[in-house]
Parts: C-alpha cells; sequence; structure tokens
C-alpha cells in the first residue's frame, strides 16, 4: 500500500514537471550547502585532532596572559614569561624538560628585498617538541644543532620562491632583524599548508634573542615524565608562578594549558562557527519548504475532483493524508538526492582547490554514512511537515462538494 502511494506521488510530480523543480529548488541548495559545508568541517576537524594526537598529551604550554592571538604560537600583551619562569618551572615534581621559545614578527631580507615574516626562536632542548607541536619535517639539509649561532632553517615557501622573487638554497645568507644579522640557511622544511609555517624562520634561541632585541618569551613549552599525570603537573605549575607573582587565583597574567585543553578549545569553537554555517544554509531550506507548501496547496485545487472521486470509492480521510504527505516528502526526499550530489561535488572542489592553489591538506572534505542518510532523512522530514497542512485540507474534503467542484 505504502509502495503505491509512492508510485502515485511520483507519477503526479512527473506529470508537473517544471513546478516540481522550481519548487525543489530551495531544498536541493540548502541540502548541497549543509553537507558540503558538515563534510569540509569534518574533514578539517580531523586533520587538526590528528595534529594534536602526534602532539602528544605529555605537553603543557604556557602564554602570556592579557593577550590579543595572531597566527599559531604568537602572542602581544603586557605580561612576559623570563628565564626566572623557566627555572621555577624546572624544580616542579613530573617536569621532564622544559625551554622558552619566541614567535615574532622580524624583517628578512634576502639579495636585497625584505619581507616581514615570524621569526621562531627555541633552545635546542626543546627542538624535538617544538618539531612536534609544529608538524615540522626537513626535507633538504639538516635541522640545527646545539652549537649553532647564526644558522637558519627556512619553512617551503622562503625556499620555493613564493615569498621572496628568487629560491632561497641551502648555504645561501639571509639577514634576520633590524640590525640585519646574517644566517646561514643549513635546511629547508616540507611543506605544511599555511602561510605561517611555510613562511618560517627558525634560528637557535640565543640568537632570536639578539637579532630581535629581546629577552622574553612568548611561550614555555614542558614535557611531562611519563607515568605523571599532566593536569596535576600543570595546576602546580599554575600555582607556583602565581605565588611567585604574587596574584590570585583567577587574576593570572598567563595561561597554562595541555595539549588536550588546546584540543578541546579548538573543538568548542570549531562547533559554533560550523553552527552558524548550517544554520546559514538552513534558510535556504525554510524558503524549500514553503514553495513545497504552496505547490501542495495548488494540488490541492488542481486535484479536488480527483479527491472526491477517491472518496467516492472508498478512500478514507487517512487515505488522502498520507498520499499527500507521502508526495510533498517525495519532493523533498529528490531535492535532497540532488543536493547531496551537489554537496559533494563542492565539498570535493573546495578540497580539490586548497589542494592546488592554496597549497594547505588540512581542507579535506570527508563525508560519514550518517551525513548522508540523514541529508535524506532530513529532507524527506521537510517535505512532510510542509505537506501537512495541505494534506490535511485535503484529507477533510467532503466528496460531494469536491465531485462538484470545477
Amino acid at each position: 500500500m505504502i509502495l503505491d502511494y509512492f508510485k502515485l506521488g511520483f507519477k503526479n510530480i512527473r506529470t508537473r514537471r517544471l513546478r516540481s523543480w522550481l519548487t525543489m529548488l530551495g531544498i536541493f541548495i540548502g541540502i548541497a550547502a549543509v553537507v558540503a559545508l558538515i563534510s569540509l568541517g569534518q574533514g578539517l576537524q580531523m586533520a587538526v585532532t590528528q595534529q594534536f594526537q602526534q602532539l602528544g598529551k605529555d605537553k603543557i604550554f604556557i602564554q602570556p596572559g592579557a593577550v590579543t592571538m595572531g597566527a599559531p604560537g604568537t602572542s602581544s600583551g603586557v605580561s612576559t614569561l623570563t628565564d626566572h619562569d623557566v627555572k621555577i618551572i624546572e624544580g616542579i615534581r613530573g617536569v621532564e624538560r622544559v625551554g622558552g621559545a619566541i614567535f615574532k614578527i622580524g624583517q628578512v631580507e634576502y639579495r636585497g628585498e625584505i619581507k616581514y615574516g615570524y621569526i621562531t626562536g627555541f633552545s635546542f632542548e626543546t627542538q624535538d617538541l617544538i618539531d612536534e607541536a609544529q608538524s615540522y619535517k626537513i626535507v633538504s639539509g639538516r635541522n640545527l644543532k646545539k652549537d649553532d649561532k647564526y644558522k637558519v632553517v627556512i619553512g617551503y615557501g622562503l625556499a620555493s620562491g613564493d615569498i621572496f622573487q628568487k629560491s632561497i638554497k641551502i648555504g645561501d645568507k639571509i639577514q634576520i632583524g633590524k640590525n640585519g644579522q646574517e644566517f646561514v640557511v643549513v635546511g629547508t622544511l616540507d611543506k605544511i599548508g599555511n602561510p605561517y609555517d611555510d613562511g618560517a624562520v627558525i634560528i637557535p634561541l640565543e640568537s632570536a634573542q639578539e637579532a630581535l632585541n629581546t629577552t622574553d618569551y612568548d611561550m614555555i613549552t614542558i614535557q611531562v615524565k611519563e607515568g605523571e599525570d599532566v593536569n596535576k603537573v600543570a595546576e602546580e605549575i599554575k600555582t607556583r608562578l602565581r605565588k611567585d607573582r604574587g596574584e590570585k587565583e583567577g587574576e593570572e597574567d598567563f595561561r597554562v594549558q595541555t595539549s588536550e585543553q588546546l584540543a578541546e578549545t579548538f573543538n568548542s569553537i570549531f562547533a559554533i562557527v560550523q553552527a552558524v554555517f548550517i544554520g546559514i544554509a538552513a534558510i535556504s531550506l525554510v524558503v524549500g519548504g514553503v514553495g513545497i507548501m504552496n505547490t501542495m496547496y495548488t494540488a490541492v485545487l488542481e486535484r479536488t475532483r480527483e479527491i472526491g472521486i477517491m472518496k467516492a470509492v472508498g478512500a478514507r480521510n487517512s487515505d488522502i493524508l498520507t498520499l499527500f504527505l507521502i508526495e510533498s516528502g517525495t519532493l523533498g526526499l529528490i531535492g535532497g538526492v540532488i543536493g547531496i550530489i551537489l554537496g559533494v561535488l563542492l565539498g570535493m572542489g573546495a578540497s580539490f582547490f586548497a589542494g592546488q592553489a592554496l597549497g594547505t591538506n588540512l581542507l579535506k572534505a570527508y563525508f560519514p554514512a550518517y551525513l548522508i542518510v540523514g541529508a535524506l532523512l532530513f529532507s524527506f522530514a521537510v517535505g512532510c511537515a510542509s505537506g501537512v497542512l495541505p494534506a490535511i485540507q485535503a484529507s477533510k474534503l467532503k466528496p460531494v462538494d469536491a465531485l462538484r467542484y470545477e
């Protein structure tokens, strides 16, 4: 019986093809937008989650408080982190390694051409921690050594010529800082896919402090000993630093975060952004729903005599109601199928564009089964909901009045 309802619904939709296509327009635009946005969001979230998993759960990061965040790992504010803070942290139980790092915008000069990029300086003892945190991988040359002073490792963008007019090779010299301190290139990084990392200029901590004329740190990185509770160590660090600075709890001018907390913060912010985008896309679904309702009201008027005949031969009110609900739901379902196809193409296209034009591998579309099935069910539900009032109106028509309608 239900199958017959669907067959009749498809037949009525085919009979009014142009009207049906115009009715479904809002539905498949909305579904396409929802599918594309969610798939790209899921892909981005998975990529970032993998980055945090590579980082490990044994890391703690400290940054100055009361700051305005810029690019990843950069900050600016009134508070500072110093060697004194590093020494305090070194004495805390559960801390295996600790080191300060500098992330500042500085002048970089190559063959008379001046650019401004992010200068990264960190101690040799915590070099692998920074490499893990930023996913750095040497592809040519070597990494910095303990005794290096005026040596530099550069990002893919510098080495390939994306930033300067000419590419920079191993053994070339670049000038860093306003004083033009000369550094020799000893290594280049693999392409990561974002302007910050691909434009990285990495030098030893002492050299960075000299070239950038600073003694403060923008971040302190800590590795916790195996078997220790990372959250407890983080709380102890916060307590010690707060006590040393004479600050009250909740009024700290620094922030202590574990890698898991950073991941949770990202997921929370990302969920809000994704919800906003989906809400915007849902407007198209509302428009599509109104279109379906209008079409079904028109169908009731056009098929009044047909409804009268069906009732005259024994059709019940519930049969008429079900017929119109399934027909409106079918409009939504077909719109949903078309929308999903468009959404998949949009998502894959955006992934391809991001990989080719922007050089990032973070924006990859992901299409889980629940997204496809959910989109189909949702589009069918929107269609049914839009047809409720017209279906009720059709089911309540009196056979005699319906047969007399012209």
